[in-house]
């Protein structure tokens, strides 16, 4: 396996990246906070400002020497795994957020590498290993702290069940959508498989605003499309080429070391720019959580 050096220049790219991800959680509050806009719309918004990238991308990928070229039965797989990626997903969290704070809605999402162990478990017959059920009994007690404090101080919501387990279906879709990504990556390649499963999320998420044909939100929202365009460039397009990026240049070990920043980055901004507040049990939770997810992310 190569080895790849922790540069200064790798580490910033990495954090960054992280960050700017971890601001997504916040603009979708401030939407639903500041202007009249419904879960769909938002992420219908998002995703018109982002396709124009995907389609470039796409574009260029097709028609680069040594471009592999897909079957019928792989354009199906591609397609359905972006559906569930970030079509589902996406719809999911959004309307998730709706409902529960924005720390307790990343601290939920980062549980998906637990997901693809027991995926992986129960559906390709792959063990787990002692150090993988330590991580996961880490990271769902962690999980368990957090949320019983969120429950203690969000007493009046009735609709936190609701939102928090909206937020853990979109954990579970955007798991699967990380196994069947893993056997596809191999083939055709990481850059066009997400081209192209961006793609086919944003043509169901446009195909599904048209069906629903409530349009007048788009024009009378006021903000709104200035949200798309934040939640689109600031906490999509860049970050995303951030990491690809830091990929290439530290490897997966070092950018899942950095990339555990996330979680916590979204609970202090949540606090200052949404006045959400901080306790024990989601400090000690957030700890478990990620000591957790880097158990099971890191490959050794």
């Amino acid at each position: 396996m190569k080895k790849y050096p922790l540069t200064l220049i790798g580490f910033l790219i990495a954090f960054t990246g992280a960050i700017l991800f971890s601001t997504k959680a916040i603009m979708v509050k401030l939407a639903f906070a500041n202007i009249k806009v419904d879960a769909l719309s938002l992420l219908t918004i998002r995703m018109i400002f982002s396709l124009p990238f995907y389609l470039i991308a796409a574009f260029f990928i097709s028609n680069k020497e040594g471009n592999v070229k897909l079957s019928q039965r792989q354009w199906s797989y591609l397609l359905v795994l972006g559906l569930f990626g970030y079509y589902l997903s996406s719809l999911f969290d959004f309307i998730g957020l709706q409902y529960i704070s924005a720390g307790l809605e990343r601290l939920i999402l980062f549980l998906y590498p637990t997901f693809v162990v027991l995926i992986n478990m129960f559906i390709f017959k792959q063990k787990i290993n002692s150090s993988q059920r330590i991580a996961l009994l880490l990271t769902y007690t962690g999980i368990g702290l957090a949320y019983y404090g969120e429950l203690k101080i969000d007493t009046a919501n009735p609709n936190f069940f609701w939102g928090s387990f909206l937020i853990f279906l979109c954990a579970i879709t955007y798991s699967i959508y990380i196994v069947g990504s893993g056997r596809m990556i191999s083939t055709i390649g990481a850059t066009k498989f997400t081209a192209y499963a961006m793609l086919s999320a944003t043509a169901g998420i446009f195909i599904h605003f048209l069906l629903r044909g409530e349009f007048d939100v788009l024009i009378n929202s006021k903000g709104l499309w200035a949200y798309g365009l934040s939640l689109a460039i600031v906490a999509t397009v860049i970050p995303t080429f951030m990491l690809s990026a830091a990929l290439k240049k530290i490897g997966s070990n070092n950018v899942a070391i950095i990339s555990s920043i996330g979680p916590v980055s979204t609970i202090v901004q949540a606090h200052y720019f949404l006045g959400e507040k901080i306790f024990a049990e989601q400090i000690a939770g957030t700890i478990l959580v990620v000591v957790g997810v880097l158990m099971l992310s890191i490959k050794r």
